[in-house]
């Protein structure tokens, strides 16, 4: 039974995988998503247009058995499609080892399919939606008073309650010196959140994570672009500096995973 329900998990995210990618290319766009009238309502072939059918949009198993082209006209599809639909369900998954319970089950996967959106939306847009922030900032503010798992209401402590602000803080100051250069003001407001979600201890662990990888990531980035003169894209070459925008959100996004799922805290003996 727990094999099947693990599966059923992770089905379940590799099919909200699926809306979350056709979401992104639309939200803040003027693109309705539930209707079928137009451009908005049937997924398309964004090269040639053609109206996709149902064996068209299978996740993950459409891109294989079509080798990653459109059926229509050939054109190359992106690998985020069944990227994103294979980490949906990795997160689905992890969310049900982590809460077997029906309705904690259901809050932290829209949690974490929440910041799965934002995270793409962010790469693609280097922009996190207000909308997503606030709700992320609304669930962190249920969990505090509403234990999912046992289905009893809380009271929390100082430091729970402070756990958003004090996280978020860094970043505020950051953002408010540079006014929004060094520092995206929603990155601020989405670390409010995790803060909550994750609680001081392993909050700080989160941030200092995403402030590691982003590091890396930034400096490989800089090195790749000293070998830009090896590397085309589009006619013209790769080019990265230390002034270059990067979007902040994912790897706070990733350092918070780390300390849900694999309950990464340096300062859990503090």
């Amino acid at each position: 039974m727990f094999t099947i329900l693990l599966a059923g998990a992770a089905l379940l995210g590799v099919i909200i995988g699926s809306f979350l990618n056709a979401l992104s290319f639309r939200f803040n766009t003027g693109r309705r998503f539930f209707s079928a009238q137009g451009m908005g309502g049937r997924s398309r072939c964004m090269q040639c247009g053609h109206t996709l059918g149902g064996l068209d949009l299978v996740p993950v198993l459409s891109f294989v058995f079509l080798g990653g082209k459109c059926r229509y006209c050939g054109s190359r599809v992106s690998l985020q499609y069944p990227l994103v639909e294979l980490l949906a369900g990795a997160l689905a998954a992890g969310v049900y080892l982590a809460n077997p319970s029906v309705l904690a089950f259901a809050f932290w996967f829209f949690v974490w399919m929440t910041l799965l959106f934002v995270v793409l939306y962010d790469i693609k847009h280097t922009i996190i939606p207000w909308s997503c922030s606030l709700l992320l900032i609304a669930l962190a503010f249920a969990q505090l008073f509403y234990h999912f798992d046992t289905l009893q209401l809380a009271i929390p402590g100082l430091w729970v309650l402070l756990s958003g602000p004090l996280l978020a803080l860094p970043l505020f100051l950051l953002s408010l010196v540079s006014w929004g250069r060094w520092m995206g003001w929603a990155d601020s407001v989405l670390e409010l959140s995790l803060g909550a979600f994750l609680g001081l201890s392993a909050g700080a662990t989160a941030l200092m994570l995403a402030f590691w990888s982003g590091a890396i990531v930034g400096i490989f980035l800089l090195l790749l672009s000293r070998l830009s003169f090896y590397i085309s894209s589009r006619g013209g070459s790769f080019r990265y500096t230390i002034k270059s925008e990067m979007p902040f959100a994912p790897f706070l996004i990733l350092g918070a995973a780390l300390a849900y799922f694999f309950h990464v805290d340096f300062f859990s003996t503090i």
